[in-house]
């Protein structure tokens, strides 16, 4: 922003009053092309820090480098801007006649300026980040140059709606967002906000969580290494404040995001009208394109008494920590908040009507995460549903199918999610919808109606928060950034984050077996190194399924601490297409877990 800032001054008044002069209209374009740089140097350093927590370090360097850039095209700036002067000076008889202007000779540059500006920016895909920013607020007021207000509508504040619409204002579309939650910082706010379920009642409150039920265990292991602690207290109201503190802290990050990239953040429910309109609170806003991204939502069984129950949206709010809980479900959601609610000290009991929970998951993988729940006291039942609930005074009665009682402070469901379709407007524009309510997508996003897009768990394909993000980054590059592309849905690593945590990528043994025929299995389990001093009987498992002819790993698996972290980068070596050879002729990081999975040797059935 300095270095363009040197452009301006007197001179930069001076010039921007010609221009508007109509005298050198040309240069107002090109000012205008550096303020949107000038935009983007803020919201790209800004973007890079909060995304992933870069260090320090590497956000200098970052930065630096975006500021040499930056000083390239200052360069080419003054060249052209000396010109322009010259120009001015010879044809108007000098610069003093640009002192004489009167005020009302000022004016806002015309729309269509800020469109050709747009243009000349994806043309010459000027950018400090592998596109451009667009100007917030610069074509404010005006209709693009199709005659709609936006080129782009985005309807939902989540992973695919965000990233897509930043991506598409990077490339000069002037684009609006609307979302009708407030924030996932309190109970009243919708349960979403800028960010979607994940940043408000999903992957981030669940994770923070996660980490505050493993110290108790922790503090407990800790005396087996010479540390004697005293007796932990729990201030459950002081977990949940802190978590709804960072939650807003994120909100607004998503939303300063967004206004630096240029993006139109309007809040309220958008609803459908027509191909080209959308309804927000009564007000109608035209768009060349619109794109559907309201995520989902969590379905709950038609029993009787099911109000008293709770979904995954209401645990992330609760007063205090249940002392008994009954989570029912056997998916990430279910698992993951068992695992909570135990570690912070409540009595579960976990209710999944299957044979066994993780359905799509390796066998091996399901069968040791329930011998591993039950080790640390989760009460794991299978084949059980609950056929109603009544409230007892402070507690709930949960009676089940086979007729037994259980008694709870707190029933959780987790037994699925929805897409959020229900009067979105679809039938009033002919969006073909699913059985499920899922929008019915090709293999570009595109709905049954040519203009309307849709991506994330709306779609129903993979309901993960960085498939979200890729979908809606294709859309945003084959739509506006001229760089047509589509997902790639093979070998998406993933992790649920049990515990301890599960890591998959590529084919479970089941789907391998049925796609190749005949498999090669490596798989071990053993104590962790920690475990052999603190005398806990967790266990971590691994596992990798081979083609016996390619050699070619068609699936990686693991149960362990830091199964999240490790598995994303067996998913590199996937989509590389790493060998059996490549394992083992990689050298192990040692004494670690993750170095078994270059050691295995002994093929299991052999």
């Amino acid at each position: 922003a300095a270095t363009m800032l040197s452009v301006g001054g007197v001179r930069g008044a001076r010039v921007f009053r010609a221009c508007c002069q109509n005298k050198v209209r040309h240069l107002l374009l090109f000012t205008t092309v550096a303020l949107v740089l000038a935009t983007a140097a803020a919201a790209s350093f800004a973007d890079d820090n909060v995304s992933h927590g870069c260090s320090l370090q590497d956000s200098i360097v970052r930065l630096s480098s975006r500021i040499g850039r930056m000083q390239t095209l200052h360069t080419k700036m003054m060249d052209q801007a000396n010109s322009v002067r010259t120009l001015a000076f010879m044809s108007n008889g000098g610069m003093a006649s640009l002192d004489a202007a009167s005020p009302s000779a000022i004016s806002a540059p015309s729309s269509k300026m800020f469109l050709s500006a747009r243009s000349f920016l994806t043309k010459n895909r000027l950018s400090l980040r592998g596109g451009t920013r667009s100007l917030q607020g610069a074509a404010e007021g005006t209709k693009s140059e199709h005659g709609f207000d936006y080129d782009y509508f985005v309807i939902g504040g989540g992973s695919g709606g965000v990233r897509s619409s930043r991506i598409a204002a990077s490339y000069g579309a002037k684009v609006a967002l609307a979302e009708s939650a407030s924030g996932g910082s309190t109970a009243d706010g919708g349960y979403g906000g800028l960010g979607g379920t994940c940043v408000n009642v999903g992957c981030v409150p669940k994770k923070l969580m996660v980490y505050g039920s493993h110290y108790p265990h922790d503090l407990e292991d800790a005396k087996a290494y010479g540390w004697d602690m005293t007796e932990p207290k729990l201030n459950w109201q002081r977990m949940i404040e802190n978590k709804n503190k960072e939650i807003a802290r994120l909100n607004g990050i998503y939303e300063r995001m967004l206004k630096n990239a240029g993006v139109e953040v309007i809040q309220g429910r958008g609803t459908l009208v027509d191909k080209h309109t959308v309804d927000v609170g009564g007000k109608k806003y035209t768009a060349d394109k619109i794109l559907v991204a309201v995520g989902g939502w969590p379905s709950l069984p038609k029993i009787p008494g099911i109000e008293h129950a709770i979904s995954s949206n209401e645990a992330f709010f609760l007063k205090e920590r249940p002392e008994r809980v009954i989570v029912v479900g056997g998916g990430y959601i279910a698992i993951e908040f068992a695992g909570i609610f135990n570690g912070y000290g409540s009595k579960v009991t976990q209710l999944y009507r299957g044979d066994l929970w993780l359905r799509g998951f390796d066998k091996d993988v399901r069968e040791h995460l329930v011998n591993e729940y039950k080790e640390q006291g989760v009460d794991v039942r299978f084949n059980s549903n609950i056929a109603k609930i009544e409230k007892t005074g402070d507690s709930l009665k949960a009676t089940l199918e086979d007729g037994s009682v259980l008694e709870a402070d707190v029933i959780m469901y987790a037994t699925g999610r929805s897409p959020r379709t229900k009067d979105l407007g679809c039938e009033n524009v002919g969006v073909e919808l699913d059985k499920s309510g899922a929008i019915v997508v090709n293999e570009g996003f595109q709905t049954s109606v040519e203009n309307i897009y849709a991506v994330g768990d709306v779609i129903n394909r993979i309901q993960l928060t960085p498939v979200a993000l890729a979908e809606g980054h294709c859309l945003a590059d084959t739509l506006f950034g001229g760089k047509p592309r589509k997902t790639d849905y093979s070998d998406v690593p993933t992790a649920v984050f049990s515990q301890p945590s599960i890591g998959t990528v590529g084919l479970t043994e089941e789907q391998a077996r049925q796609k190749h025929g005949e498999v090669h299995i490596y798989k071990t389990s053993f104590r962790a190194m920690k475990h052999t001093l603190t005398g806990r009987q967790e266990k971590t498992f691994m596992k990798l399924i081979v083609h016996p002819e390619t050699d070619k790993v068609l699936g990686v698996h693991m149960v362990g601490d830091a199964a999240g972290e490790i598995i994303q980068l067996a998913g590199v070596c996937m989509k590389a297409g790493a060998t059996k050879a490549d394992f083992d002729n990689t050298i192990g990081v040692h004494p670690t877990s993750a170095e078994e999975f270059v050691t295995m040797r002994t093929r299991f059935g052999a």
